[in-house]
């Protein structure tokens, strides 16, 4: 059933309001950005015909087996720790969330928004359309009271810091991407409405809502991980980081000063070759390129340098072979990449889990989409945790204080949207 709206941001509020009510939905928004690679506006995936849920150990076997028996759209999240099954590695710091370290569902309700047309993939569309009609919107401008607190305190990240650039000294690795979680116990927020707070704030290009029972994944992150397109792959690591300026002038001179920064193009140039080196091992020979180097894009609150690199598949990878021979993403985790993940199990003190992973879709012609779970809120209603992680790029001449502004300046979209909250 395909439809015309006068009003896609309403329908998409009122869409999102109705999936949210399912145990289960997944809620993927471009926020209008344009970009040659997506298929669509916003998709919105809700109700179960079939799903998967599996951890560290056989899941992207189980998961192939799982596409070959449903090759229509599905939609889910790997998590970082799935690196564990890839490579002899382990996480054994603290879980206080408890997602699944995959999952992914069969919609049985999936609508796909481009433009002014909604596309209504179910039996009963129209009685879908109608009670999504009828939705009243509701308001909830309260803020939430949650007392954020630090995994580390600053002078810990300072002295880690200064622990990873003798590493870096001693040729252990070059670059990694050391992340600090932020967190709040006895937590009781409204996530739908955090959500659409974080979403007006920091619209981002690869923002999700998804819901997997009482577990949420509020994410606006900017990032693309890796996509299909027929026999193309495309990946975009984000690596350079500028504050944006108060006037047109102050944006110019830090996006100029972005561009020319010694320190951000040597980590988006190590994370490039890591990209490269990884598509290699899905790619026709010679075909791998990068097809734009330290592009600068503007959202809300920062201006980011992404890359594009690309490859043409070999013919018998399958597409979830192409995610497993690229996972995690290089952005996420450093140069050399087995050396980077190991080293910072030691650093970091909770585990990643949904951070760092991907969350995204297939689609019926076997097609792809997932992005960087970054700039991202966790949230475990049962147990009432609310968790968020930051991370910046550790090279040799990286500045301990500057690395800890950074990770500041990624989590202000979070901050803000919790309202009164207070860092300790």
């Amino acid at each position: 059933m395909i439809i015309q709206v006068a009003d896609p941001d309403s329908f998409k509020r009122k869409a999102l309001q109705w999936a949210s009510a399912f145990d289960i939905c997944c809620y993927l928004d471009s926020n209008n950005f344009t970009d040659p690679y997506s298929k669509f506006d916003t998709l919105i995936a809700a109700g179960v015909k079939a799903d998967i849920v599996v951890d560290t150990g056989a899941a992207f076997e189980k998961l192939e087996q799982f596409r070959r028996q449903h090759p229509g759209w599905m939609t889910g999240f790997f998590t970082y720790d799935l690196k564990n099954e890839i490579e002899n590695l382990a996480s054994e710091n603290p879980d206080h969330l408890q997602f699944p370290d995959l999952y992914f569902f069969v919609p049985q309700y999936l609508m796909i928004i481009k433009g002014n047309e909604v596309e209504i993939i179910a039996e009963d569309a129209q009685i879908v359309l109608d009670k999504i009609e009828r939705q009243a919107l509701s308001v909830n401008d309260q803020a939430s009271i949650v007392n954020i607190q630090s995994r580390l305190s600053k002078q810990q990240y300072l002295d880690s810091v200064e622990k990873i650039k003798g590493n870096i000294n001693r040729g252990d690795i070059y670059v990694t991407n050391f992340c600090q979680e932020f967190f709040a116990e006895n937590a009781v927020i409204e996530p739908l409405a955090v959500f659409l707070k974080l979403n007006e704030v920091s619209p981002n290009p690869f923002s999700a809502f998804f819901k997997w029972k009482d577990n949420y994944i509020l994410c606006a992150t900017p990032e693309r991980f890796l996509a299909k397109r027929n026999n193309k792959l495309i990946s975009q690591p984000i690596k350079g980081t500028a504050k944006r300026g108060n006037t047109l002038a102050e944006d110019e001179l830090n996006i100029r000063e972005l561009r020319n920064h010694a320190k951000e193009l040597q980590e988006n140039v190590m994370i490039v070759d890591l990209v490269r080196n990884d598509l290699t091992r899905s790619a026709k020979q010679g075909t791998v390129k990068a097809e734009e180097l330290y592009s600068i894009s503007s959202f809300r609150h920062v201006h980011q340098m992404i890359s594009t690199v690309v490859c043409e598949m070999e013919d018998n990878i399958s597409a979830v072979q192409a995610i497993k021979n690229t996972f995690p993403m290089g952005s996420m985790t450093g140069a050399p990449k087995i050396s980077a993940m190991q080293l910072m199990e030691e650093y970091e003190q909770s585990r990643r889990g949904v951070y760092s992973g991907a969350i995204g879709y297939f689609s019926p012609d076997d097609d792809f989409d997932f992005n960087v779970v970054i700039r991202t809120l966790l949230y475990n209603a049962e147990n009432k945790y609310l968790s968020f992680h930051a991370g910046s790029a550790i090279t040799y001449h990286a500045d301990a204080e500057k690395e800890y502004d950074e990770c500041l300046l990624k989590a202000q979209a979070i901050l803000e949207v919790l309202g009164n909250s207070t860092l300790i």
